[in-house]
């Protein structure tokens, strides 16, 4: 079931295409990513999706409503936390959850409750009285996602989550995201962070230059450029690095601590190649781990070949 539904939009700033004609549904009770260069029209499409910018064409729909049509119920059932968003920062940690459960029309004694329930969920809970000035930036981030729940919302958009944030912090945030999502809460959000989209998206978007590039699984994405599979290997005894670089089937290969790693045209046949090199230099082979292509290294051919 399609919760949310982006049909032609587009978005110009005088002659710049900002998002151009793109489309794509985001599924009930999935964590879709979506990802892009610095420029490629992720915020901009955000923002649109968001009620916060106008569309030049096209539309939006959330539960088949259109978010510029009719925007009050879409906002009571929707949080979002955009990148750059910002906690009040003479106010408390509670007094900010608080306020924003008032200005949703919480009931009072729901209000402290879930206020105080996401503070704990976000180990935040002891500094609940401390103005939000003395905060440090990943504890205004978990408060920030904490003020986006206090409506107890069935979708949560989030526009780069947890950049530049502290370890602890970007593990709170995901793990919770993973908990709130099991729950059934629909999450879209924007990222440049390879390695949070591989851990969190069931589904993503790749948007470059205003247009849709590519959308699927990350592990779908990953099997489209198994030609560039990556191989670990050690051997007994040092090669010669120039001779193993000539194999046909190796694209690249790196020296690292215990051995090389190898990325490769075509996994099999480099394993037969590197097996015949193994035997005719009277090598013995000590560890050989095959890897299907990392998330970041599909993005960028992806963005290199324009489809």
């Amino acid at each position: 079931m399609n919760v949310i539904k982006v049909e032609n939009l587009s978005k110009y700033f005088g002659e710049v295409h900002a998002v151009d004609e793109v489309n794509f549904s985001v599924n009930k009770g999935e964590i879709f990513g979506f990802l892009g260069p610095n420029g490629a029209g992720k915020t901009t499409t955000f923002r649109m999706m968001t009620g916060v910018l106008k569309p030049t064409n096209g539309q939006i729909k959330i539960f088949e409503k259109n978010v510029w049509k009719d925007p009050i119920p879409i906002k009571q059932i929707i949080g979002n936390v955009p990148e750059m968003a910002n906690v009040y920062p003479d106010l408390t940690g509670m007094q900010n959850l608080t306020l924003i459960g008032e200005l949703y029309g919480v009931p009072k004694k729901i209000n402290k409750e879930r206020a105080e329930k996401l503070l704990k969920q976000f180990e935040l809970f002891e500094k609940r009285n401390f103005k939000t000035r003395k905060y440090s930036k990943g504890m205004k981030q978990r408060l920030l996602l904490c003020m986006a729940l206090m409506n107890d919302p069935i979708i949560l958009f989030l526009d780069e989550p947890i950049v530049g944030l502290d370890v602890q912090s970007a593990k709170i945030i995901k793990q919770l995201l993973k908990e709130y999502n099991q729950n059934g809460t629909t999450i879209f959000l924007t990222t440049h962070d390879m390695e949070v989209a591989n851990e969190l998206c069931d589904r993503i978007a790749i948007i470059n230059k205003g247009k849709i590039v590519s959308l699927d699984t990350p592990e779908n994405l990953k099997k489209l450029f198994q030609e560039f599979q990556e191989i670990d290997i050690s051997f007994n005894q040092d090669i010669n690095k120039e001779e193993f670089e000539k194999l046909s089937s190796i694209k690249k290969v790196q020296k690292v601590k215990d051995g090389f790693s190898v990325i490769v045209y075509e996994v099999n046949l480099a394993i037969i190649q590197i097996t015949d090199f193994a035997k005719t230099n009277k090598l013995e082979i000590k560890r050989l781990n095959t890897h299907q292509p990392r998330l970041e290294e599909v993005f960028l051919k992806i963005i290199e070949r324009g489809s």
